[in-house]
């Protein structure tokens, strides 16, 4: 487990395809094999986006919760500012934005992650910048944990825009990957997204139907 999950819960730069409250909205189209509470939807076009790195304005410490509204229901991310102000600044800078606004989760492994937040929709895409804050040497991505993206060659706690999921009760992943916080509502609705991963596709993560991102919003809590 150890050695597939430190190999691959990254956003490669060489591979084609390498995220309220929970509940479905819309019509469920059978026709498409969603599950219960997704919507069929199509495919985004990509977005190019070349954003300048914001100004540090959240404080360690801050309550701030993400509401990620999705075409299989909402969840909410309760944003950990005191371990990582810095990206969490940077995340809900590029919600504000509106980077996230109709992009896809491009990368789903089924019992591992779920990983999304790419304006190019392929796994290839980022804001344009990025930001580096280390995790906790002690950081564990267990079942809920929302972290951040990145290259095998960059170092640990960078980032861009692109964010994963963990869906296994424990990724096994060592300390590498900025901490965004973690999902505090609607893991229903992650789950959900969980099932629609391509077990034959590996640790690519190919998507069987298309999961849109609507928007993401961030408020104090």
């Amino acid at each position: 487990m150890f050695r597939r999950a430190a190999s691959i819960l990254l956003v490669p730069a060489t591979a084609l395809a390498l995220s309220a409250c929970g509940g479905g909205e819309g019509e469920t189209s059978t026709d498409a094999g969603l599950p219960p509470g997704c919507e069929q939807v199509s495919k985004p076009a990509p977005k190019d986006r070349e954003l300048k790195r914001p100004p540090q304005t959240v404080h360690a410490g801050e309550r701030l919760t993400a509401t990620v509204e999705t075409s299989c229901g909402s969840f909410d991310i309760r944003l950990d500012t005191a371990r990582s102000p810095k990206t969490v600044n940077s995340f809900a800078y590029l919600a504000r934005k509106g980077l996230y606004d109709d992009t896809t989760f491009h990368r789903i492994v089924p019992h591992f992650v779920v990983q999304g937040g790419d304006p190019l929709q392929n796994g290839r895409g980022g804001p344009g910048y990025t930001v580096t804050e280390s995790p906790p040497a002690n950081a564990t991505y267990t079942m809920g944990t929302v972290a951040m993206a990145k290259t095998p060659v960059e170092p640990a706690g960078r980032s861009g825009s692109q964010f994963f999921i963990v869906i296994a009760a424990d990724a096994g992943l060592p300390a590498n990957y900025a901490i965004l916080g973690k999902v505090s509502s609607g893991f229903d609705v992650v789950k959900r997204i969980g099932k629609l991963g391509d077990p034959e596709s590996g640790d690519t993560g190919t998507p069987l139907a298309t999961v849109v991102i609507r928007r993401i919003t961030i408020e104090e809590s």
